[in-house]
């Protein structure tokens, strides 16, 4: 097969490496995701750089506390672009060919814009969340954990959807969601999306698991070989769990959590935390420890679970009967940009079906735009569950936790930063 040109989606294949790069270079971003750029920090020095944005994002506690969100206009026209673009974003989302010369859409965009991108990967939620006040970025590709925080906090706009040229291509069940807008409104347009699977080694667990309590309960099979996604919002995934196995608990949403409901989930994780072999942020480390079979179940993406198969690891995923967590990621613009119009003509950009297809191929996402399946190659939509409204829907998306509860129980949910504090102390 020819090689692709950097204008072109790259091709895909089940099972195989996604990027062109080996399965160790995944490495690059706090959320996991995203091939590592060549010559990035050292493995210490990386992770002090993480707990450093960690601590900043996680200061500002009054953000999701707030109930009202601040009144910040939307953009009513596209007028002239600047002249350049300043984003945050995951590693991955804003390729222009120094990664791989064949992995390029940045530089499409500035021909045919005259917006230059400036892109800052960041390696969390969090470290997002603190850059995205000071006010020197024009947009963020936000994930759900960090959405709220932005609206609350008054560090991004209202977008006009009327200004978005492929915003009716979206997939409508991406739209209007708890995590991506407030009141009807949205802030920001969905970009790519995926479920966080129970991936197991067969080897390990030779009958295929159908719950999560392989990984949650006390004398689990694979007890002391457990990985787990390294994050706050983790705790919703025990939420999620004792959901089913807790109806006494009455929870409806694993991200609005009672007093009770938060306390019971922690105590869950408190009860797993033996268990664990391993916390893990970037997708690269999980591949490793399913491949050399350090551990033997945990939280996945499906990136993870091809990468690790192309590496003969003995791994299969499954969506449990629980139901799942997951992440959908949102292009949202500042409401102090110095180039909104570049942030618009941007957000156009990322959302038209070909460029929607290379960035969930290189990747490893599930594309906003559905369209996008007419330039993938053969079995990868399939693969990712594009465009499936009733497979997403057993998906619980990734929200902000705040005191607005979302219902009648008012202001009287625990916020993110009881979340960030419960976990750090989870963990030891």
């Amino acid at each position: 097969m020819s090689q692709p040109s950097q204008h072109e989606p790259r091709p895909y294949t089940p099972g195989a490496r996604l990027s062109g790069v080996r399965p160790s270079h995944y490495r690059g971003r706090g959320r996991g995701r995203g091939p590592r750029r060549r010559g990035r920090l050292p493995v210490i020095a990386a992770a002090a750089a993480v707990t450093a944005a960690l601590a900043a994002g996680c200061s500002d506690s009054g953000t999701a506390a707030r109930t009202s969100v601040p009144q910040v206009p939307a953009q009513q026209m596209i007028g002239a672009t600047e002249g350049q673009l300043n984003l945050i974003n995951w590693a991955g989302y804003a390729e222009n060919g120094t990664t791989d010369k064949t992995v390029d859409w940045v530089t499409p965009f500035t021909r045919a814009t005259g917006c230059k991108v400036n892109s800052k990967i960041a390696d969390t939620s969090d470290s997002m969340v603190a850059l995205m006040k000071t006010g020197k970025f024009d947009g963020v590709s936000a994930s759900g954990d960090a959405s709220l925080r932005l609206i609350y906090g008054g560090d991004v706009a209202p977008v006009n959807t009327s200004l978005l040229t492929n915003y009716p291509d979206i997939a409508d069940y991406l739209k209007e969601q708890p995590y991506n807008s407030v009141n009807g409104q949205m802030y920001g347009v969905p970009h790519g999306y995926g479920a966080n699977y129970l991936m197991y080694n067969r080897e390990e667990v030779p009958q295929p698991p159908t719950s999560w309590n392989v990984v949650f309960e006390k004398n689990s099979p694979v007890a002391g070989n457990i990985t787990v996604y390294d994050s706050p919002i983790y705790i919703a995934d025990a939420a999620l769990y004792l959901k089913t196995h807790r109806p006494d608990l009455k929870i409806t949403d694993p991200y609005a959590l009672s007093e009770d409901q938060f306390e019971a989930a922690v105590d869950l994780l408190r009860q797993q935390r033996p268990n664990i072999s391993q916390f893990w942020h970037a997708y690269g480390d999980s591949v490793q420890a399913f491949t050399v079979k350090d551990t033997h179940a945990g939280t996945t993406w499906q990136v993870i679970a091809n990468l690790a198969k192309a590496q003969k690891a003995p791994v299969e995923t499954v969506l449990p009967v629980e139901g799942a967590t997951g992440w959908s990621d949102t292009w949202m613009i500042s409401s102090r940009a110095k180039n909104p119009n570049c942030m618009y003509r941007w957000m156009n950009w990322i959302t038209t079906a070909k460029v929607q297809a290379q960035v969930a191929q290189w990747f490893g996402q599930a594309a906003a735009n559905p369209k996008a399946c007419r330039y993938t190659a053969k079995g990868f939509c399939a693969e990712y569950k594009v465009g499936d409204a009733a497979f997403y829907k057993k998906i619980a998306f990734w929200k902000t936790p705040v005191t607005n509860c979302g219902d009648d129980r008012g202001n009287t949910c625990v916020d993110y930063s009881r979340w960030s504090q419960a976990w750090a102390e989870i963990k030891g």
